[in-house]
């Protein structure tokens, strides 16, 4: 038996963001993962970042994170998407070499502070309490080994339950040659928690030296190079090109007269998958009017003989995806090292999650990443410091940490699980946030400082970085109010759709002598070009967050509210919100439900305490 003050099970992106984040709180952490080696390795395409899911890296990184630095580390080319249009949707992405990504990693965790690395399978939950009052008191492992915590996060990817499937072949796994950590479902189901099944799929993977480049269009990074992470100072990389093909209708001729060997045509796969990043044979069936989709050829690294073929997921037999392939340009003598698969696996339906990660009716359990009905490596990192956070602050009887969808796109992802089931893999877009021009990527470090601060999450020497960076833009802004230019002041200058602030240093040699960095730069000319807009969206925040602070106590008595609907006393009795905001966005809670306890909290302050129930912690 060994004590902790949080466990975590997994050792994907949302394992070690939760384990690091609750390590560098200063709790005694164990990662419990079945394999030391894997930690961190990318079971799909070895990129990070991208639209929205760029941003939420950068959040991640302003709280300490790891994954930007690991990006940077390894990166081999660097992009900033979206350069073309407005600051609030602009993203970077960034190829990684997989190899160095995934040593880095485990390097970086093997000799983390407070963290240690446990080798094994979790198999079962270990609880103390009744079923309606049960409370987390560690786990299990296949060994026998008891692994005791007040507080577990489960981050168990593809993990859960997960098969395999390519054609007829069907086989137990959580990635190509991994296997399944299948027993802790049933544990999970004996504790009372619903489970769905959802689907994933990968492409082949290509031998670099049998791909012809030269009728493929090359992509190169941005010269120069942007850091990922706010820690990175400056990149000094060589950087790799990717190469852009397309498939065609002999592609598609292949494919659709097989789509019925697809195991999600079947119907074997019984799980949904991505709608964004649907398989090659869900494209040609359900675009049937399309004659070619884009297929993105980007190496694994700058040693490594696979080529990743972004775009054709497929789980077709292997004999098929080998005859397709070779119709599509540059890839007519292609050499496959390993075919793609499919991958079905059990999440948590996750109307049984709380704002802080925590599942409802097992205090102290949370979870993060794909069990939690996501994609992707970014959402998975977002959701483990979120968890990793709440379940260091549950350790030491601390209340929940919960980022509002104004503060951060880790806030709009997090509620958006809690209100709705996803039918499919969830994925981060910029559209899902209705604060985005206050969410932009080059500010995450300055929205969450304060935050990261408080929890000790970032050093001395981070914070006052972010703290000068606030400063020399405030000095910048308040420059642009007061120095003129032909009659005008610099800021009615930079507001013109047409002037760059490039044009301000060049006019105006006091604003050139501040020596803005580049970074800086680009957030005094987005602050002041759309200042209408970011005042207009503060006074919708500022009414947000009213409803947000006003508490729930976690003992409120819904059952002696009258004229709650039946179905929202049942919804509220289960997830027990811990603001009237959070209470407001749980399915089957009606704007009359809120407004019942709204009028009962005001009752209370002026008559007395609220009715309450007791509640087991």
């Amino acid at each position: 038996m060994r004590d902790f003050d949080v466990v975590v099970v997994g050792g994907g992106h949302a394992g070690i963001e939760a384990a690091c984040a609750a390590a560098r709180m200063g709790r005694r952490t164990a990662m419990v993962v079945l394999d030391p080696a894997a930690i961190g390795r990318m079971s799909c395409n070895p990129a990070i970042g991208g639209l929205a899911k760029g941003q939420m890296v950068r959040e991640v990184d302003a709280l300490g994170g790891e994954m930007a630095l690991a990006t940077d580390a390894a990166g081999i080319q660097f992009r900033m998407l979206n350069t073309s249009k407005g600051p609030a949707v602009r993203s970077p992405r960034a190829q990684c070499d997989r190899e160095a990504y995934n040593r880095w990693m485990v390097l970086r965790l093997l000799s983390y502070p407070n963290l240690s690395v446990l080798t094994g399978e979790a198999v079962a939950l270990a609880c103390v309490g009744g079923p309606t009052g049960q409370r987390i008191d560690g786990v299990s492992l296949a060994d026998g080994t008891m692994v005791r915590a007040p507080a577990v996060v489960l981050t168990t990817g593809t993990f859960l339950g997960g098969r395999l499937f390519a054609g007829e072949w069907e086989q137990p796994g959580g990635r190509y040659d991994e296997r399944p950590a299948s027993r802790m479902s049933e544990s999970l189901r004996q504790h009372g928690l619903r489970l769905g099944r959802h689907k994933t799929g990968t492409p082949p993977r290509l031998r670099r030296d049998s791909i012809d480049y030269s009728v493929c269009a090359e992509q190169c990074g941005d010269d120069p190079p942007q850091p990922f992470s706010f820690r990175t100072r400056a990149l000094n990389v060589k950087q790799m090109s990717c190469w852009l093909t397309h498939t065609t209708t002999a592609t598609h001729k292949i494919i659709a007269a097989n789509a019925e060997r697809s195991p999600m045509f079947t119907g074997r796969i019984r799980g949904s998958g991505p709608r964004y990043c649907p398989s090659v044979e869900d494209k040609v069936v359900r675009f049937a009017d399309q004659d070619s989709h884009q297929v993105f050829l980007e190496p694994e690294g700058r040693n490594s003989l696979e080529v990743y073929p972004s775009g054709i997921s497929t789980s077709l037999p292997e004999a098929v995806q080998k005859e397709f392939l070779r119709t599509i340009p540059g890839l007519e003598q292609v050499e496959v090292l390993r075919p793609g698969y499919a991958v079905e696996y059990d999440y948590l339906c996750t109307d049984q999650l709380r704002a802080d990660l925590q599942v409802a009716g097992v205090a102290g359990l949370f979870s993060a990443g794909q069990i939690n009905g996501t994609s992707g490596y970014e959402e998975a990192a977002g959701q483990g410091i979120v968890a990793g956070i709440n379940a260091a602050r549950f350790a030491r009887g601390e209340s929940a940490i919960v980022i509002d969808r104004a503060t951060a796109y880790l806030g709009v992802m997090v509620d958006d699980l809690c209100r709705v089931n996803p039918s499919e893999p969830y994925r981060m877009f910029t559209s899902r946030a209705e604060f985005r021009l206050l969410l932009r990527s080059d500010n995450a470090d300055r929205r969450l400082a304060a935050l990261a601060e408080r929890l000790c999450l970032v050093t001395n020497e981070v914070a006052t970085a972010v703290q000068q960076k606030e400063s020399h833009i405030r000095a910048a802004l308040q420059m642009c109010e007061l120095r003129r230019h032909d009659g005008r002041t610099l800021t009615e200058w930079l507001r013109r759709p047409e002037v760059m602030i490039e044009q301000l240093l060049a006019w105006d040699e006091s604003f050139a002598q501040l020596q803005l960095t580049p970074p800086e730069l680009a957030e005094v000319e987005a602050e002041v070009k759309y200042a209408g807009y970011i005042a207009r969206q503060q006074m919708e925040v500022e009414r947000l967050r009213r409803m947000e602070d006003r508490r729930l106590p976690a003992s409120l008595d819904y059952a002696a509210i009258p004229g709650l609907s039946s179905e929202a006393r049942g919804r509220l009795l289960q997830r027990r919100p811990q603001s009237l905001g959070e209470a407001s966005r749980i399915p089957g809670v009606r704007p009359v439900d809120v407004q019942l306890i709204l009028v009962l909290l005001a009752r209370g302050e002026r008559s007395g305490p609220v009715a309450t129930v007791e509640v087991q912690p």
